[in-house]
């Protein structure tokens, strides 16, 4: 199957460039109603996700929390499982990025006193982060002690790369939520880190064949 017009043709070789070696996930084909839609999008993403200074601790908790928050549960599957990885956050860390709850302090001491990666929660600095990003996205304005806390920590552009990050996000969360892609809405929680790492794999390419079949109805595909 090859898209159907110039335009959409263009908007999915260039999604398609940014996602190799990966193929296209279900949020690409159900963008690609909308060709210039998906052009602009996969631009803007693009540069949110790879062209920032921020290291992938800070840039995965904005989303991941971001996720949490809005119950985006698509969103939080994709990248709970980055934020590990990439990010090195342990699973006490991605508990309190996932629920925003600070865990027992004498238990992260005991942690970092044995080494326990895995055992440590988030940092101060992450904790700004995080602080910010619940109030960008519940509140939309940020109170100043939340904003001094950041600026502590970051400079200015690393500030509105945050800021980018986040708003981007958000407006991510509110797309899938709202078109039910990948169809997961009907779950009532965000998943753990556990289930999170195990269902991603299983649902991809069930969810990239239903966004197709989506597309073949409405004439995208030939």
């Amino acid at each position: 199957m090859v898209p159907s017009s110039p335009s959409t043709q263009a908007s999915y070789t260039q999604i398609s460039a940014r996602r190799a070696p990966q193929p296209l996930q279900a949020l690409d084909l159900t963008l690609l109603h909308a060709p210039p839609v998906a052009s602009g999008w996969s631009s803007f993403l693009g540069s949110i996700r790879t062209q920032t200074s921020l290291s992938p601790d800070i840039r995965e908790i904005c989303i991941c929390r971001v996720a949490a928050l809005n119950g985006a549960e698509y969103e939080w599957e994709h990248h709970a499982p980055i934020l590990q990885q990439e990010g090195k956050v342990g699973d006490r860390a991605m508990e309190e990025v996932r629920t925003g709850i600070l865990a027992h302090e004498q238990d992260g001491a005991e942690a970092r006193h044995n080494g326990n990666q895995e055992e440590l929660g988030l940092n101060e600095q992450q904790w700004a982060v995080l602080n910010y990003t619940d109030a960008m996205t519940r509140n939309i304005k940020v109170p100043d002690p939340i904003f001094t806390g950041l600026r502590q920590w970051f400079n200015e552009r690393e500030i509105v790369e945050i800021t980018a990050t986040i708003a981007a996000y958000n407006c991510v969360s509110r797309f899938l939520v709202a078109l039910d892609v990948g169809e997961m809405s009907q779950r009532d929680h965000v998943p753990t880190v556990e289930e999170a790492n195990g269902q991603a794999a299983r649902e991809n390419s069930a969810e990239v064949e239903h966004a197709w079949l989506r597309g073949a109805e409405m004439g995208i595909w030939e």
